[in-house]
């Protein structure tokens, strides 16, 4: 124990009082499982417990009777809890706060951390910890999934200033429990930030519950949120919600604009006054549940056609993530291509290295309507379809974008190929037949091609028969016969 305590002991108790005491007090501060660390009023350590001990990794030598910033390299003392305590009077509870040892050791903890008064002068500050370090090291490694979560901010890909300008903004949504809209077409990843500010948060450790509100009928989604009592229906059991289920925790409630009015309004309710009550049931339950709701819309498009009632928006837009959809940062085309091919090596023991310029430029002329996720899909599709290639032609890619692709080129190009195959003015010296017959060769070649060397299929998009396809894959030569698909 400090010099301080004791002597307010001493002066209470008497000496001998005073050393029961004392052993006592030091007996509970070694068994209690969380850290506790006390400063003086200089910002020197007095306390420091074995269990904060082993959270930092630090000898208690190394930290009693010395300057806080002296044992920890805070860049200053805005960055410790235990110093805003001490020179701001403030009180902080279940603070997710991350620093540093004097071996450069990452620590994360959630801290409760307030001043200590006497005679209403301030002679002290205490921090209780709680080590999520461990468990923030598997979160970021995907080796553990708290409430079926396995995303962080770590696993956002992209460099474009507009992509990080809203993760900067999704990590400050990480530090409060206030509720969070995010807004993003189909395929952005908002529930990927949905988990990322979850597991950013003091709430990390607790249930992370999601529901997709366009996935579930009217009729069943207001027992699914709120739960059920035994008797309040035909069939009824006592049932918790997802309010329930995700006490303590956050619920993600993705396309809450799919909400009938009425649902709209009891999940409004609920909010405001953070109680609810089970279907059939005429108690209110407390519940302590952080709420990240997505639209795929324009807020205010949402509002206009009376899809997200007006006060609701409100309350649950006290924090707007926008998230951008591709075509908006197509700078990131090159990083997420490189991410999404070593994902996929990785899974389908491949060395994909890279994409043909041809499926670049496609790319970046492409308006990506699934966005982030369709890139993925197109990606995986394409590997699907190779064999021992190291990189992506323009024929691996799914049949259905590469139609798309040439009726665009149809209309939006001039009439000086067809299908890319004749791209320069003929040799007028050349016989007709010759011209034709290279002409020929070339459109075969594409159609089989593009139809994965699948001869049959080749034949049919061309108009002509199988075996008089056969016949012209020999007379011109065309290789790779003996992988023709029949």
């Amino acid at each position: 124990m400090t010099q301080i305590v004791v002597k307010r002991m001493n002066e209470q108790h008497g000496n001998a009082q005073s050393k029961r005491l004392t052993a006592i007090y030091e007996k509970i501060l070694e068994a209690v499982n969380e850290g506790v660390h006390v400063v003086d009023d200089r910002g020197n350590s007095i306390i420091y417990n074995d269990k904060m001990s082993t959270i930092e990794s630090m000898e208690k030598t190394q930290v009693l009777n010395r300057s806080l910033l002296d044992a920890f390299p805070f860049a200053n003392e805005h960055n410790s809890t235990l110093l805003q305590a001490l020179r701001e009077k403030k009180t902080t509870a279940n603070v997710k706060q991350t620093y540093f040892n004097n071996q450069g050791k990452q620590i994360t903890t959630i801290n409760n951390t307030f001043p200590i008064y006497e005679d209403e002068q301030i002679i002290g500050a205490i921090e209780i910890a709680n080590d999520v370090t461990k468990m923030e090291r598997m979160i970021k490694d995907g080796l553990l999934k708290n409430g079926n979560t396995r995303y962080t901010f770590e696993h956002i890909v992209g460099e474009s200033k507009l992509i990080k300008e809203v993760i900067e903004n999704a990590k400050r949504a990480g530090r409060t429990s206030s509720s969070v809209l995010i807004v993003g077409e189909t395929g952005t990843g908002k529930e990927l930030f949905a988990q990322s500010i979850h597991n950013s948060s003091s709430r990390a450790s607790r249930p992370f519950v999601s529901q997709n509100c366009a996935a579930i009928p009217d009729s069943l989604m207001e027992s699914i949120l709120f739960g059920t009592k035994k008797g309040a229906f035909t069939g009824a059991s006592d049932r918790s919600g997802l309010f329930e289920q995700a006490d303590g925790g956050t619920l993600f409630l993705d396309e809450v604009n799919s909400l009938n009015p009425a649902l709209q309004a009891k999940l409004l309710r609920v909010l405001q006054e953070r109680t609810l009550r089970r279907i059939g049931e005429t108690k209110e339950k407390e519940i302590d549940v952080r709420i990240i709701a997505a639209i795929n819309e324009d807020p205010i498009d949402a509002i206009s056609n009376n899809r997200i009632r007006k006060d609701l928006f409100y309350r649950l837009g006290v924090v707007t993530i926008v998230i951008p959809p591709l075509r908006e940062r197509k700078e990131d085309m090159l990083t997420l291509l490189a991410h999404f091919i070593n994902k996929y090596n990785k899974m389908f023991r491949m060395e994909v290295t890279t994409v043909s310029d041809e499926v670049k430029d496609f790319f970046y002329t492409y308006d990506w309507p699934g966005n982030v996720r369709e890139l993925e899909n197109i990606i995986e599709g394409a590997m699907n379809l190779m064999i021992d290639e190291t990189e992506i032609e323009y024929y691996h890619l799914p049949s259905h974008i590469r139609r798309k692709s040439e009726k665009n080129s149809a209309i939006t190009s001039p009439p000086k190929s067809v299908e890319g195959i004749v791209t320069e003015e003929p040799d007028m010296h050349q016989e007709l037949q010759t011209l034709m017959e290279k002409y020929e060769e070339k459109c075969i070649r594409k159609a089989i091609m593009r139809n994965y060397w699948n001869v049959s299929q080749a034949a049919r998009q061309l108009g002509i028969s199988r075996q008089s396809l056969q016949y012209r894959i020999r007379k011109y030569n065309i290789h790779r016969i003996s992988n023709i698909s029949e």
